[in-house]
């Protein structure tokens, strides 16, 4: 597969890997696509797995539709169960970050007859992280998420000068430069930036739409260098999974772990769908 289809989108996927081999959809987050899971992939690749990556909607530029209610995590979790449909997949391993680990969070816990395991980087299960906005300083950590419910503004501010703000921004958070400058150049393509960006827009829409306990087993990855998600949020989640669960934490790693840290992240992944 190249792409799939869904409500006359069409959203482009990196497939890769031993056709008949246990199937692992990768999910990306912000303001990434699915090359943050290059090195990851060729990895699990050599393990004899099979990777589904797809650029996600607003990503993908033939999934570009207006305003915010189009990024509610119903849709997002529709997309990953169009693409199993399209790949004549029941069931997948499912791995995500950052945003994609939302996505993964609500589609274990809506669909988990569709998901075999559960495997999230960095953010907690969302109704731990809710909570922590008023128990820990995860607000701080999280003060852009406001800013980025302005409209407009974001936009303007992030790609002034070529996008260099948002550039230099991945790059204090210790993404590469070569990632930052691919990123970077994604989220310059028209609406691109305001389709992603349309995930937090969309936030107070799902606010009385919960995520609820999670059934599949479950493997959590942490860094302690994360600046943007806080350990209180990280050590509540398991309050959420009523399945096996498993927390990792990775020492000295920054928020961005399918690029800074693909080798331990392949073989945990490995690790969980083998069990």
């Amino acid at each position: 597969m190249d792409s799939f289809r869904r409500d006359g989108m069409v959203f482009d996927v990196r497939d890769g890997g031993p056709p008949e081999g246990e199937p692992v959809v990768l999910l990306h987050g912000f303001p990434q696509d699915s090359t943050a899971w290059t090195a990851v992939e060729s990895r699990l690749h050599t393990a004899g797995m099979r990777t589904l990556a797809p650029d996600q909607r607003g990503y993908s530029p033939g999934a570009r539709p207006t305003g915010r209610s189009s990024y509610r995590l119903r849709e997002l979790t529709g997309d990953v169960l169009a693409l199993l449909d399209e790949a004549g997949l029941d069931r997948a391993h499912v791995v995500g970050h950052d945003w994609g680990g939302i996505v993964a969070w609500a589609l274990a816990a809506r669909h988990p007859d569709r998901v075999r395991t559960l495997t999230v980087l960095s953010v907690p299960h969302p109704a731990a992280m809710a909570q922590s906005m008023v128990t820990s300083d995860q607000a701080l950590r999280s003060y852009y998420m406001a800013l980025f419910q302005a409209p407009f503004l974001p936009e303007r501010l992030l790609l002034a000068a070529g996008g260099e703000p948002l550039r230099r921004a991945l790059r204090r958070g210790g993404l590469p430069s070569v990632a930052c400058d691919r990123y970077v150049a994604r989220m310059r393509e028209p609406g691109a930036l305001t389709a992603a960006l349309a995930w937090y827009r969309a936030l107070p829409w799902d606010a009385r739409d919960r995520v609820g306990t999670v059934q599949v087993p479950t493997l959590h990855l942490w860094s302690t260098g994360d600046t943007f998600l806080g350990r209180a949020a990280t050590e509540s989640t398991r309050r959420f999974v009523a399945g096996p669960y498993r927390l990792e934490v990775l020492e000295g790693v920054s928020h961005w772990i399918p690029e800074l840290a693909p080798e331990r992240t392949a073989e945990l992944v490995t690790e969980h769908v083998r069990s």
